[in-house]
């Protein structure tokens, strides 16, 4: 389930690690709410906010080590329309065929995707985060989101904390002296947050419409879309439905199946 720890993402993990913490360290070595709480006995504060950051830096781990959905070998039957779907097939399949990947010679479920960094093909492939090392795919696509906001909800009450502990002097060299790491600690607080929270809210969207990043940006050139209009996705069941089978429902999906069922209903 997972991969190795000393992989090629060991340098990435570990300047998030480095960074995560340091910047931990930054609040409470300066004269923040953590740093007065802290010298009046009042541990939790602190302590729910280093609880925190502990879950948001496991997720992280969790989400990076994940298997993502590795196609692991050629198809079974189970992912192939059943024989009620016979039919519906007949009339889409001379458009739409099941392809063989060039690169590592699989057959490729629907809304998988050969990931060059990675070297595999995924399942329900979104896109490669090169902040986790990983891809982002049908395994641990609900797992990358709680992270997501997580780790939004922490940068949220660091930027709050950070904020609190810059303090006044009468001359900007004087408050920069002083202030300089905090600051700095504020502005990749500050850049991190802006980042995630946009991460966040796409991915919200591409998930109420049950579609991914790739097939967002690349609908032209995929050939189980290609036929359909830009505004049409063959996948949609509406929101609600959508979020509940993404949040709330888990394993495998068959998507030629959904497919193919929307494309005859649609003729």
């Amino acid at each position: 389930m997972f991969r190795g720890v000393f992989g090629t993402g060991l340098l990435v993990r570990a300047v998030h690690t480095v960074l995560t913490w340091g910047v931990t360290a930054m609040l409470f070595l300066h004269d923040t709410d953590l740093y007065h709480q802290e010298n009046n006995w009042i541990y939790l504060q602190p302590l729910i906010f280093v609880l925190s950051v502990m879950c948001s830096v496991a997720l992280y781990f969790g989400v990076s080590l994940m298997d993502p959905g590795y196609v692991h070998s050629d198809i079974d039957e189970k992912s192939f329309p059943t024989t009620e779907d016979q039919e519906m097939i007949s009339q889409t399949s001379n458009t739409v065929r099941m392809r063989r990947c060039g690169y590592c010679f699989l057959k490729q479920p629907m809304r998988a995707r050969h990931c060059k960094s990675c070297q595999r093909c995924v399942r329900r492939y979104d896109h490669h985060c090169p902040w986790i090392e990983n891809c982002v795919g049908e395994n641990n696509h609900c797992l990358f989101m709680l992270y997501l906001t997580v780790q939004l909800l922490v940068l949220f009450w660091a930027f709050s904390l950070a904020w609190s502990g810059f303090q006044s002097e009468t001359s900007w060299s004087g408050w920069l002296r002083v202030n300089i790491f905090l600051l700095l600690a504020f502005i990749l607080i500050s850049i991190f947050t802006m980042v995630v929270c946009l991460l966040l809210v796409s991915q919200l969207y591409l998930i109420a419409c049950n579609t991914t990043t790739w097939e967002f940006m690349s609908h032209h050139r995929i050939p189980y879309l290609k036929q359909c209009d830009s505004d049409t996705n063959p996948f949609d069941r509406g929101v609600v439905r959508n979020l509940w089978s993404f949040f709330c429902t888990g394993g495998t999906v068959a998507w030629d199946q959904i497919y193919f069922r929307a494309t005859y209903n649609t003729v």
